[in-house]
């Protein structure tokens, strides 16, 4: 209450004339953060039905709106997106219902989409629209509104978004599958105080990842331990010093997973394999095979900036990684040659990184639900060619659900 006081300019004391608690204006906060983009979206959608507006410029029309609300016109609803997936289940229930009325604008649009031919048919409605929206939301993190305008952001994520990034696609084929084994098995600690280490890190990448850095304390790490809080500080001296091992083991975890996955591909490169193999063992590594690198994901965004800074050039060779193999494939024209490299991948890390917010792997065989396999497949196929049905291709009509 005092930061909100004093970023408002006012005495603390005032708040209280005008809100009850920090939650009642957070609720509010969150609110308005939904409200405002639901209303341009569901009047956008009125028009474009009213004026038989075609599919494609509907769709751009929806993505500037988002964006600009995202990262522009509105601090309620980035507030809403940073926010929402750290929320304890009381607060989110009280947002539910609005945020799905969103998500229903989007999801009727591309079903119409669907219904007249204009949307591939192999991926599940739902799985696009939370797809779109991941890659629209990740930009929070790295689009800079002060030297770009949201017009150009808009313009490009949707053309990504609707036909891919790939000149060439086997819609028939979603590439190299690596098995699991790839990631090699982590050592086991050995002696006594290794090991009570080791599960400390764990318990702390688990409550970073569920909770975020702010509410992640020396006692919570503990209690997730099993261990008596007093006992963390004679492995760690502070919280800063384990959320910083957490932070390291999550990035290098992804870079040396990842790197591994694509390394027997020799030149002449298939693309198309060496991608997809990329995007899945990102995805593997988020979901299955490392607790720290979706700790990192999830709470990179909140994190100070001591903090952040600290892991910037580990984040930029991974950068650079995925900088390579795209601009690889660019330069042997499976990559359309009108896509900037760069903005490309931040577009598609953005998409992958946020689906650790909406998809629950581990509810795979539950009627309904689908495995993080079939969902990579699903992930690979839209980055690779886009949410557009391609005419002048042969795709497998696979036509998976999905909810959550």
């Amino acid at each position: 209450m005092r930061d909100i006081a004093q970023e408002t300019e006012i005495e603390a004391g005032s708040i209280y004339y005008h809100f009850a608690s920090k939650d009642q204006i957070l609720n509010e906060v969150l609110d308005i953060g939904v409200r405002q983009l639901f209303n341009e979206a569901r009047e956008i959608a009125r028009t474009a039905r009213e004026r038989n507006e075609g599919f494609r410029e509907t769709f751009c029309r929806l993505v500037e709106a988002h964006l600009t609300f995202l990262l522009s016109d509105s601090d309620f609803t980035s507030a809403n997106i940073r926010n929402y997936p750290m929320l304890s289940d009381e607060t989110r229930g009280q947002h539910r219902e609005l945020r799905a009325s969103y998500g229903g604008v989007w999801t009727d649009f591309l079903q119409g989409g669907r219904d007249c031919g204009c949307l591939r048919k192999d991926v599940s409605v739902s799985v696009i629209r939370q797809f779109v929206l991941s890659a629209m939301n990740w930009t929070v993190e790295w689009y800079d509104v002060d030297r770009h305008p949201i017009k150009s952001i808009a313009v490009r994520l949707s053309k990504l978004i609707l036909d891919g990034m790939c000149a060439n696609v086997r819609l028939d084929e979603t590439g190299l599958k690596t098995p699991t084994t790839l990631f090699p098995e982590a050592s086991e600690p050995v002696g006594k105080a290794a090991k009570t280490r080791s599960e400390i890190l764990r318990a702390a990448a688990r409550v970073l990842r569920d909770t975020g850095y702010k509410t992640t304390t020396l006692r919570r790490i503990a209690e997730e331990a099993n261990v008596q809080a007093g006992s963390v500080y004679y492995h760690f001296e502070s919280k800063d010093a384990i959320v910083d091992e957490v932070l390291n083991a999550g990035l290098s975890d992804l870079l040396s997973g990842v790197t591994m996955a694509v390394r027997e591909f020799k030149p002449p490169y298939d693309h198309q394999s060496r991608i997809a193999t990329a995007i899945w063992a990102h995805l593997q590594l988020l979901f299955m095979a490392s607790e720290f690198t979706s700790a990192n994901i999830r709470s990179y965004g909140m994190l100070p900036n001591h903090l952040r800074e600290r892991h910037g050039e580990i984040r930029r060779e991974y950068g650079r990684f995925w900088d390579r193999i795209l601009g690889e494939a660019q330069r042997d024209g499976f990559i359309r040659a009108d896509i900037k490299i760069v903005p490309l991948r931040q577009v598609m890390l953005g998409a992958l990184n946020w689906t650790v917010e909406w998809f629950d792997s581990n509810r795979a065989g539950q009627e309904g639900y689908i495995s993080l396999e079939e969902f990579s497949d699903m992930l690979i196929r839209l980055l690779l060619g886009g949410v557009c049905r391609k005419t002048t291709v042969s795709a497998t009509n696979r036509d998976h659900t999905s909810r959550k």
